[in-house]
């Protein structure tokens, strides 16, 4: 007999919710089977599981993750094609990254640049001669 899990064991397992879990059965990546009202995990669920963790801490997007599932369930043997579908998102994750770090570069030469202004215009503030309001 194939080992099950409960939502609790997969909560636990993946330190997630189970409201989490929940959801990605809401949005079709998981589909457990029901014992009355209990949801009842299969090793299947709990690998699909572990794939949504492992690509959500890699930046893919449900809609990439569900992707990746999905060519897996269409046919086992997809391997070369999951692969080649990898490849291709994290190459596109990693530009998008590099992209965000030119970006993060610039906001920060920005705010040095404007820090810097700020703090001449408040020296000069303090070295300006004070008018006499009464000698005016």
């Amino acid at each position: 007999m194939e080992k099950t899990y409960s939502i609790s064991d997969l909560s636990r397992e993946f330190e997630i919710t189970t409201r989490s879990i929940r959801f990605y059965e809401d949005q079709g990546l998981l589909e457990p089977t029901r014992r009355g009202q209990t949801r009842v995990y299969s090793k299947g669920d709990r690998v699909r599981l572990k794939l949504i963790m492992r690509g959500k801490r890699l930046g893919f997007s449900l809609a990439e993750i569900r992707e990746i599932i999905t060519i897996y369930d269409t046919s086992p043997d997809s391997s070369e094609i999951q692969l080649n579908r990898m490849l291709s998102i994290i190459e596109a994750k990693k530009q998008a990254l590099e992209q965000q770090i030119r970006d993060i570069a610039m906001i920060r030469i920005e705010l040095e640049t404007t820090e810097e202004r700020c703090r001449k215009a408040l020296e000069e503030l303090h070295q300006a001669p004070t008018k006499d309001p009464v000698n005016d």
